[in-house]
């Protein structure tokens, strides 16, 4: 028994379903470009086998463990690391029972469909996950992944994935990336800069980062000087290891053009911690611009994941760390926020700064007026908690009139859960699909051009925009 219906996601329209599957047959088998997410590049580096079910559908992804989390299952009890390396459940066969005892919460959902996606397409699953099929399910998962097939590298081939990115730190020494350079494997796995660490003031041990920032690099860190030349030395080593793009996760999308006095006397103020929460803000403001500025000398595209504010569950944090599930939609200003790096940067064609949001209120006040008017700017597609077909629908219906296709940079999946890439891309290939339909049988757009549509969203405006 199928557990994914073929027209899923296409109009219950005769007409537009057809119109829909027809565009999608034409993209369904396109290679896969992954230009943005945060995959282990251990798996790839070693590509050992994943060692069971539950590590590699249920503990890393955190669309699955918020939500049973929701319904008062303990992180603990699902195997999430403690972040002081307290004990929490390690039998996978326990966590994956909780998992299928509690499968029914994702009814209606994106995680049921990648799910399902990948129980049925990638593992060969003829039977719905339930609490008594848990055990079966759990062996038949568990047998494919003994299988040589099934281990990192194999997938990545069988998942027809062409370019996957991760994402590291400014500190990371890029051991896994080195492995993968000089295994002689050709599978495209690269870098992303993500320089978090050693430029939010309110990240923990900011100041200890950027003294081991000025280690690594030997720069003299204590100066903004020796801190920008800094970035410069670990962005060119990224790039080294195939980075094609910085990435930044600040909370507000707050930029500022300081002067060098000023941005020298804002740095001093946070590296010895006499600073306050706005100056904080102003700070990561001024690395933006900064950043947009190298970008201008090493071509590195600018990501900006502005929206979030992150780890809100202050006993979630304290627990378990970071990014566990508890990022939560804000109320974002691009429109004033990005003026003065605008002002400085905007109108320079060479320059690539993609825009997220978890705000969906702005797509069509502020994001689709701002890219539709500036060279330098693209929005990045529906992110976290709108990568989904109702998100890609909103997204697409908010921005298409006023910045078309072609000031938005495709599709890119941001996941920590390796067998959801095939199955997110498959989401949002169709949801695509689906709106263009619309468009086609409306009158608004000739079926040949939505042909080349479809292509462009599924494969070549990513590969643009990130250049890959």
């Amino acid at each position: 028994m199928p557990l994914t219906e073929p027209d899923r996601l296409f109009s219950s329209d005769p007409k537009l379903r057809k119109t829909a599957r027809s565009l999608f047959e034409s993209i369904e088998h396109t290679p896969i470009l992954s230009p943005h997410g945060h995959c282990d590049p251990r798996w790839f580096a070693d590509n050992a086998r994943f060692p069971n079910p539950a590590e590699l559908l249920v503990i890393p992804d955190h669309y699955v463990f918020r939500m049973l989390v929701s319904q008062g299952v303990s992180m603990a009890d699902l195997g999430i690391p403690r972040a002081d390396g307290g004990e929490t459940e390690a039998d996978p066969r326990k966590i994956w029972r909780l998992f299928a005892q509690n499968f029914h919460l994702f009814r209606g959902t994106p995680s049921a469909l990648w799910l399902n996606h990948s129980f049925e397409h990638v593992f060969g699953l003829d039977i719905p996950l339930s609490v008594d099929t848990a055990d079966i399910c759990y062996d038949h998962i568990d047998d494919k992944l003994s299988q040589d097939a099934f281990r990192p590298r194999a997938l990545f081939e069988t998942f027809g994935i062409e370019c996957l990115a991760t994402t590291e730190g400014a500190l990371d020494d890029l051991r896994a990336h080195l492995k993968i350079k000089d295994s002689g494997w050709s599978g495209r796995v690269i870098t992303t800069y993500r320089p978090d660490a050693v430029v939010d003031p309110e990240f923990e041990g900011f100041s200890k980062n950027v003294e081991t920032f000025g280690k690594i690099t030997g720069e003299d860190t204590a100066s903004w000087g020796g801190y920008l030349n800094a970035h410069r030395k670990r962005r060119a080593f990224f790039k080294d290891f195939g980075a094609t793009a910085s990435d930044h996760g600040h909370p507000t999308a707050r930029t500022e053009n300081l002067s060098t006095s000023d941005a020298e006397t804002l740095f001093q103020k946070v590296l010895t911690g006499s600073h306050t929460a706005d100056e904080a803000d102003a700070f990561r403001g001024q690395i933006l611009t900064e950043m947009a500025k190298m970008s201008l000398e090493d071509g590195l595209v600018l990501q900006i994941h502005s929206g979030s504010g992150r780890n809100h569950s202050q006993q979630v944090f304290d627990t378990h760390g970071r990014d566990k599930g508890f990022d939560i939609p804000t109320r974002t200003d691009y429109v004033g926020g990005l003026k003065p790096l605008l002002d400085a940067v905007g109108m320079e064609p060479d320059l690539t700064v993609l825009l997220f949001t978890l705000d969906e209120t702005v797509y069509g006040r502020e994001l689709a007026p701002l890219a539709g008017a500036y060279p330098s700017l693209k929005l990045g597609p529906p992110w976290w908690f709108f990568d989904s077909y109702e998100g890609i629908k909103r997204f697409r219906e908010a921005t298409t009139e006023t910045c078309g296709f072609y000031n938005t940079a495709g599709f890119n999946d941001d996941t920590r859960a390796f067998c959801s890439i095939p199955a997110r891309h498959d989401v949002a290939r169709r949801s695509d699909c689906a709106y263009l339909a619309s468009l086609v049988e409306t009158g608004r757009l000739g079926m040949a051009d939505a042909f080349d549509v479809a292509q462009d969203l599924a494969y070549g405006l990513a590969k643009a925009a990130y250049r890959l």
